[in-house]
């Protein structure tokens, strides 16, 4: 019997997990299956889950605990609290069996002579039912950091022990149907990373959102991670494309504080310096060691459940030895299990006031009352279906998450427990919004959209409809159907819609949204005024050069939209803000000239020439050079927007060549009738091109296409002015074998236009993402 009390890592492997517990049998597998590689997991061992029952049963705390658990009702908060504290303190203040405490000293000895004397431990539960597919504990049960010697590490464990019966665990049992006395708990004494002196995190082998399988995101903050997890930090973060392992994004996060540890205590929290907040946490080669460590541990899971097993891993960096370590291995529960041929879509179909942004959990919709609770003790007062408002959640706040419309937080993210528990349980969040407890008021109803990733908090109650596809039942046509991104963060999510590629992904949103700054004062920031300089250096933290802070973003935005439909092209349309529009970025209104008609002035391939202009358009180039060479997204073209003659195409050509980006397909848009009259002078300059019924129809005709009230009821894209434009353009590439799609507004508008442009046979049509499923049903109807 002694024998089993405990198990060194190395004695266990995934077929101990009734014995160890998930994250200890993941522990030992790995530490077994990567010994002699460059994967480094800290040692220790086990209390097993023989030992748990040996305590329980023999100090006769089992029957203690029934009695208190009988008849329970875990929506009486009240009773849940008091029963729940009286079997925690029954535990910890139970002597172990002489054998057991004996067992645990020898165990403690042999890790001692390892590490060396004094040697910090951390102590970890794993309960026998934990991190299974379909059963996810995240943060339900202790953890004991920076504990030392014999006493300290017995009162740890017991203590992890008592943790079974935390109220929010008791809760998350009696819910998932789990019997209290035949869910048993290991405990894990694990070495500790000295993280405290450098940075730690969370590494999920699958983008936590949406369920893409082809990255694998890397949130890192400084010291030790449990402020990751419950949310104390925003925390860096890092993406990183499997296929051509190179990294396609990254975003510095609201590193104020950290976790190290304490001089009186094991740990404490101290704000971080400011150059802490400035830096990321990880060198570039260190995200890459780490995403590679992340892809063998998936591989080897993948194998040994023969099925996709995508992982939820944490790791540490040691400040002392300088070394990356993996210290927790889980499969993650939510997406493992997701049938992805069925695509949910949630469209808000009415627009409202925005009170609050954040980082969106969830891509769904929800609305419901605001319930404002600051204090855990408070919880009581929540009801159903309302929308939880709060600084940030921990484990304590489990029992009212289950039943909110949606959870809205001032702090955290992606990877903090509001977001963790909100993503398991289905129910959109909005995590990170700084002053959401300030701004939205104590019982006003509220919708909640996190259909992007910046989620939107709204005033009332707005109209929103959801679309379910399965998109096996979608047939294959001949004309290729793509799509228009302008969003890059929505790209993952649209990427499992039937789909052969983008044929327009848009710059605009990017340098709007992500960047912010015009491209010329990145340029000349040394000569700018002090206020504009002030504010890029607030926008642009951990970046001291600021042409490559653009570059940088740009090249990320367009990464993720190529990696989510690689190895299918994505064509990227170079910058075609109007000067208004770049007037609006911050310091545009030194660099932009005041039109009375925008949209007919100084606008695509009339800048990339220009001395004005040019120096921006050479950032352009240099993110689409990234793109493709750093990071290897060689799917990626560009087409060059609003060209009016050939000269001007060839003086763009000549800029990209000149400027190292050669080789490269490269397309125009067809949206001025001087595109259509020469188009075959067009055609010996671009590689093809993609027709934008907006603006062709806006210059055919001569109608406002921002919507002149009074004339737009004149005509539309269905003019036959307009349809014989595009006919006899279509007909031009064709013969020429060169590339004609559309990306224009038309198709997604009028089902009687696809008929037209099928007819016509044009190569592709690029769609609205909500659109692709009825056109492509339409299609394959007409090609029949």
């Amino acid at each position: 019997m002694v024998s089993s009390f405990i198990k060194h890592f190395e004695e266990t492997d995934m077929d101990s997990v009734s014995e160890v517990g998930g994250k200890n049998a993941s522990l030992g597998e790995m530490i077994q299956s990567f010994k002699g590689t460059d994967i480094n997991i800290p040692s220790g061992f086990v209390v097993t889950a023989t030992a748990y029952k040996y305590f329980i049963t023999k100090t006769g705390l089992d029957k203690y605990i029934r009695e208190q658990l009988e008849d329970l009702d875990t929506h009486n908060l009240k009773e849940l609290e008091n029963k729940g504290h009286s079997i925690r303190e029954k535990i910890k203040s139970t002597s172990f069996p002489g054998d057991l405490e004996k067992a645990i000293k020898e165990a403690f000895k042999i890790a001692e002579n390892k590490y060396g004397k004094g040697a910090d431990f951390a102590v970890r539960s794993s309960a026998t039912a934990e991190d299974l597919p379909g059963a996810s504990f995240a943060g339900e049960h202790e953890t004991f950091l920076n504990v030392r010697g014999e006493a300290g590490i017995l009162k740890a464990i017991k203590g992890a022990m008592a943790s079974l019966f935390t109220n929010r665990a008791i809760s998350y049992r009696e819910d998932k149907g789990f019997n209290h006395l035949k869910v048993y708990l290991s405990v894990g004494v694990q070495k500790m990373v000295r993280s405290d002196k450098a940075c730690s995190g969370v590494m999920f082998t699958l983008d936590t959102e949406t369920g893409f399988k082809d990255v694998v995101l890397i949130n890192a903050s400084w010291g030790l991670g449990e402020m990751i997890v419950q949310g104390e930090v925003t925390p860096d973060e890092f993406l990183v494309f499997k296929k051509t392992s190179a990294i396609i994004d990254k975003k510095l996060g609201v590193k104020v504080r950290k976790m190290v540890y304490g001089k009186e205590k094991p740990t404490e929290i101290v704000q971080t310096s400011d150059k802490e907040k400035e830096d990321f946490t990880l060198s570039d080669q260190e995200i890459l060691t780490l995403a590679e460590w992340g892809m063998k541990i998936e591989e080897h899971y993948t194998r040994k459940n023969n099925k996709w097993t995508p992982m939820d891993t944490e790791w540490a960096k040691d400040g002392l030895d300088g070394k990356l370590y993996i210290i927790q291995a889980r499969p993650e529960t939510v997406h493992a299990e997701r049938n992805l041929s069925i695509v949910k879509e949630y469209l808000r179909i009415e627009d409202g006031e925005e009170i609050v942004k954040g980082a969106s959990v969830g891509n769904k919709i929800s609305a419901g009352p605001a319930r404002i609770i600051l204090d855990p003790k408070d919880i009581h007062d929540f009801k159903k279906g309302e929308v939880l408002i709060t600084k940030m959640t921990d484990p304590d706040w489990e029992p009212i998450m289950k039943i909110a419309a949606a959870i809205v937080t001032d702090q955290g993210g992606r990877t903090s427990h509001a977001a963790i528990v909100s993503r398991e349980l289905g129910i959109p969040a909005i995590v990170g919004c700084k002053d959401a407890t300030a701004r939205i008021k104590n019982g006003e109803v509220i919708t909640v959209d996190c259909t992007g990733e910046e989620g939107v908090v709204f005033k009332g109650q707005l109209k929103f409809e959801v679309l379910e596809h399965d998109i096996k039942d979608v047939p294959q046509t001949k004309t290729r159907i793509m799509m228009n991104i302008a969003t890059p963060e929505t790209a993952f999510e649209k990427s499992f819609l039937p789909n052969k590629g983008v044929g327009l992904a848009r710059e605009e949103f990017i340098i709007a949204s992500n960047i912010g700054i015009h491209p010329l004062a990145a340029v000349n920031y040394d000569k700018l005024p002090k206020v504009v300089k002030d504010e890029i250096d607030r926008r642009t933290l951990g970046y001291p050069d600021k042409k490559q802070f653009y570059i940088d973003k740009l090249a990320y935005g367009i990464a993720r939209i190529s990696t989510a439909f690689y190895p299918n092209p994505v064509i990227v349309r170079f910058s075609d803000f109007k000067t208004n529009e770049y007037r609006s970025l911050l310091g545009g209104y030194l660099f932009e000239p005041q039109e009375e008609n925008p949209m007919i002035g100084w606008r695509g391939a009339s800048r990339y020439y220009s001395p004005d202009f040019a120096p921006a358009f050479l950032l352009e180039i240099e993110a689409i050079k990234k793109v493709i060479g750093e990071m290897g997204l060689t799917n990626t073209a560009v087409m060059v927007p609003f060209c009016r003659t050939p000269e001007e195409g060839k003086k763009v050509i000549k800029i990209m060549n000149d400027n190292g980006l050669k080789d490269i397909k490269t397309y125009v848009m067809c949206e001025i009738p001087s595109n259509v009259l020469l188009a075959e002078q067009f055609l010996d300059v671009f590689d093809g091109m993609s027709i934008g019924s907006n603006d062709l129809t806006q210059l055919t005709m001569g109608i406002d296409r921002d919507g002149n009230e009074k004339i737009k009821g004149i005509a539309n894209e269905n003019n036959e002015a307009v349809k014989i434009l595009i006919s006899e353009v279509i007909k031009k590439c064709k013969a020429r074998g060169k590339y004609i799609g559309i990306c224009g507004q038309a198709p997604s508008d009028y089902p009687e236009f696809v008929e037209f442009l099928v007819k016509e046979g044009i190569d592709s049509i690029s769609l609205n993402p909500d659109t692709v499923i009825k056109t492509t049903l339409a299609v394959h109807k007409l090609e029949s």
